[in-house]
C-alpha cells in the first residue's frame, strides 16, 4: 500500500460509509485523490485545518470501524479520504489501521468467522475445529484463528462479522468435535451458576431484570447510588469509597479513592473519566456479563465517578469482540440521556455529563490505560511512559480516572449500603465481593460472586471440580498456575500474593489431561508474542525468543531442556525488568510458575 496520498479513489460504498461518520465535506479540499471538483474562490484563498483538523484525529478509528464494517476491508482508497477528512498522514493512518486484528487492508470475504484458539477452546478442541472449518472454505465465508473472545464459559466459541449489516455481528457457540457441517448457534442467556442466590450483591440484578428496560432498573433499586451521591456531594463519595476500602478489580488494585482524590484536585481541565471494558485477558468474561445484563448499573457507575472526579464526559472503551453488549451499552446510553440522566442537568442537580461509547478493534495492549488513551485519540495502541500518570496527563493530556466495569459497579453497594457495612463483606485488606470467571475442566462453568477470603476449594467446590485435577491458572495468561494440593489459598489480594501467585482480574482455569501442559504454555507463548505492541525492545524480542525455546523443549520432548530453561529464566527476568508496561512485565509469569511450581519439563 502506498503510504503518501496516491491517486485510489474510494468507492461510492466506502465514501458513504466515512461521510455518515463525519458528515459532507466542508472544502472541496477534502474531495478524494484525483477527483476534479470546482473549487470556490473561498477555498483556493483559505487554507483551513490547524487545531481544528487535529481536534478531530479522534475519529480516526471510529473511521476505520466504518469502512471496515461496511466494506469488509479497508483500502488504500477508503484510507486515504478518510486520512484527507481528518487531515491525517497516511502513513499514520496505516499504522493504525494495521493495529488491529479485527481490520484488514487486503481484500477478504464479506463474513469473517473468528475462530478462538486460547486455552478455554483449546483444550475442547477450538484449533482442530478452526483447521477443519479453513480447510472446508467457501461459500463468502472467511475463517481466522483469534484470541480469547470472552466467552470461556461456553467454549468453543467463534464471533462471526458480516460487512454491510450492521449489528449483524453475533458470538456463536461451535459444535464440539470436527463436525462436517457445525451450525453455530447464538448462545441464549447468561451462565451465571448462583442465579437466584439472595446473597449476591453485583449479580442480584442480572438475570432478573429486563436490560433493555430502563423502568425495570429503577425497580430494582437503580438510581438510588446516584441520589445519594448528589445528597452528600463529590468530597462525600471520595470519602464513601476510600472508607469502604474498594481497590481496582483489573489486577492492579490501586486504591479506587486515592485515584478520584488526586484527579479530583487536579487544577487543570476538563477532566475526564474512562470506562476501561477492553477486557481481553483469555478466561475473563466477567465485564461482558455485566455489561450484558444491566447496563444502566454501569451508566449510573459511571456518573457517579465523573460526579466525583469533576468530569462531564466520559469514554466508554468497549472491546471490539462484543457485540452483544455494544448493542445493550448503546441503548442504555440513549435511553438515559432521554430520561435526563444524562446529559446538562441530571436529575436536575445542574450537574453535566455524556458518555461515548468508542469501540475497540482486537488488541490486549489497549488493556493498559495509556494504550487505551491513545488509541482513543486515533493513534496505535501503545503504552506511554510514566510518569506523568493519568491522574495529572491522560486521555487528551488532561486529568483522567480510569476505572474498570467491575471496579465502578462496586460503587453503588457502597453508596446504598454504607463504606462501614461494604467493608465488613471480605477481609480487612480485600473488601467486598469479587467476581470470579471459572471455566476449563469443570461441570459448572461460569460466573461467580463470592466474598473476598473464600478459599479457591470453596469456589472449586461450587463450580464442581475436575477428577483428575491437574493444574489451576489464577489470573488469566498474565498469572501463574497452582497445584491441586494448594487449594486453600484464600481468594484475597494479599493471599495470593503471599502464595506467590496472583489474583489478577479473576480468572480461575481449570485443567484436566485434556490438553498437555506443553501446549498450554506454547499458546500462552504465542499470545504474548502476537500480541505485543513491540514499541520496546524487551517485550517484542523476548517473546519471541520465549516461544522459540517452547517450540525446541516441545520437538525434544522436554529432555535435556536445561539450556533453554536458562535462556527462558534470562528472558523473562529481562522482560520483567525492563519491559514499558505490564505485557511484558507479566508475560513469563505462567510459564515460570509451570516450570517451578508444577514441574514442567521436569527430568
Amino acid at each position: 500500500m502506498d503510504l503518501r496520498f496516491g491517486d485510489s479513489k474510494p468507492t461510492d460504498e466506502e465514501r458513504a460509509a466515512v461521510d455518515a461518520l463525519l458528515g459532507p465535506p466542508a472544502t472541496a479540499w477534502e474531495a478524494p485523490a484525483g477527483e476534479w471538483v470546482d473549487r470556490p474562490d473561498a477555498d483556493l484563498r483559505w487554507a483551513r485545518g490547524g487545531r481544528a483538523a487535529r481536534d478531530r484525529r479522534d475519529l480516526l478509528l471510529p473511521g476505520l470501524h466504518a469502512v471496515n464494517d461496511r466494506v469488509g476491508w479497508i483500502s488504500e482508497g477508503a484510507l486515504a479520504y478518510l486520512c484527507r477528512r481528518l487531515t491525517v498522514p497516511p502513513a499514520e493512518a496505516y499504522g493504525v489501521a494495521t493495529f488491529y486484528s479485527m481490520f484488514s487492508v487486503r481484500p477478504r470475504a464479506s463474513t469473517v468467522l473468528h475462530v478462538c484458539t486460547d486455552l478455554a477452546c483449546a483444550r475442547v478442541g477450538g484449533a482442530d475445529l478452526c483447521t477443519s472449518l479453513k480447510a472446508r472454505g467457501g461459500n463468502g465465508v472467511a475463517v481466522e484463528e483469534s484470541p480469547c473472545l470472552g466467552v470461556c464459559e461456553r467454549a468453543p466459541v467463534a464471533l462471526r462479522v458480516s460487512a454491510g449489516a450492521p449489528g449483524s455481528a453475533e458470538t456463536v457457540v461451535l459444535p464440539r468435535g470436527s463436525a462436517p457441517d457445525p451450525a453455530p448457534q447464538s448462545p441464549e442467556g447468561l451462565d451465571l451458576p448462583q442465579a437466584g442466590d439472595d446473597g449476591l450483591i453485583l449479580l442480584r440484578r442480572v438475570g432478573v431484570v429486563d436490560p433493555a428496560g430502563l423502568d425495570d432498573y429503577r425497580a430494582h433499586g437503580g438510581y438510588l447510588a446516584l441520589r445519594r451521591a448528589f445528597s452528600i456531594g463529590a468530597a462525600g463519595v471520595i470519602r464513601e469509597v476510600t472508607d469502604a476500602g474498594l481497590v481496582g478489580r483489573g489486577g492492579a488494585a490501586f486504591p479506587t479513592g486515592r485515584k478520584w482524590q488526586a484527579t479530583a484536585a487536579q487544577p487543570d481541565g476538563p477532566h475526564y473519566l474512562v470506562c476501561n471494558a477492553d477486557e481481553s485477558e483469555p478466561g475473563t468474561f466477567k465485564d461482558r456479563v455485566l455489561m450484558e445484563g444491566d447496563p444502566y448499573a454501569l451508566v449510573e457507575a459511571m456518573t457517579i465517578a465523573a460526579y466525583a472526579t469533576g468530569a462531564h464526559h466520559g469514554y466508554l472503551y468497549l472491546r471490539g469482540e462484543y457485540p452483544r453488549a455494544l448493542a445493550r451499552l448503546t441503548h442504555a446510553v440513549e435511553q438515559a440521556r432521554a430520561r435526563g440522566l444524562l446529559g446538562d442537568d441530571i436529575l436536575g442537580q445542574g450537574f453535566a455529563f455524556d458518555i461515548e461509547i468508542r469501540r475497540g478493534a482486537g488488541a490486549y495492549i489497549c488493556g493498559e490505560e495509556t494504550a487505551l488513551f491513545n488509541s482513543i485519540e486515533g493513534y496505535r495502541g501503545e503504552p506511554r511512559s510514566k510518569p506523568p500518570f493519568p491522574v495529572e496527563k491522560g486521555l487528551f493530556g488532561k486529568p483522567t480516572a480510569a476505572n474498570n466495569v467491575e471496579t465502578l459497579l462496586n460503587v453503588l453497594p457502597i453508596l446504598t449500603m454504607g463504606a462501614e457495612a461494604y467493608a465488613a463483606i471480605g477481609t480487612g485488606r480485600s473488601t467486598g465481593p469479587k467476581l470470579f470467571c471459572v471455566s476449563g475442566a469443570v461441570a459448572r462453568p461460569g460466573l461467580y460472586e463470592l466474598p473476598f477470603g473464600a478459599t479457591l476449594g470453596d469456589l472449586l467446590a461450587l463450580a464442581g471440580t475436575p477428577h483428575p485435577l491437574r493444574a489451576i491458572l489464577l489470573g488469566g495468561a498474565a498469572g501463574g498456575f497452582v497445584r491441586p494440593d494448594e487449594l486453600d489459598i484464600p481468594l484475597t489480594f494479599e493471599g495470593t500474593r503471599e502464595a506467590g501467585t496472583t489474583l489478577g482480574s479473576g480468572v480461575v482455569m481449570a485443567f484436566d489431561d485434556a490438553l498437555p501442559l506443553p501446549r498450554v504454555l506454547l499458546r500462552i507463548a504465542q499470545f504474548f508474542r502476537e500480541e505485543s505492541c513491540g514499541q520496546c525492545v524487551p517485550c517484542r524480542v523476548g517473546t519471541v525468543r520465549q516461544q522459540e525455546a517452547l517450540h525446541r523443549i516441545a520437538e525434544r520432548r522436554g529432555i535435556d531442556a536445561e539450556d533453554d530453561i536458562a535462556l527462558l529464566r534470562e528472558v523473562g527476568r529481562t522482560m520483567k525488568d525492563a519491559s514499558i508496561c505490564g505485557l511484558g512485565q507479566t508475560a513469563w509469569n505462567a510459564i515460570e510458575s509451570a516450570i517451578d511450581r508444577l514441574g514442567a519439563y521436569a527430568s
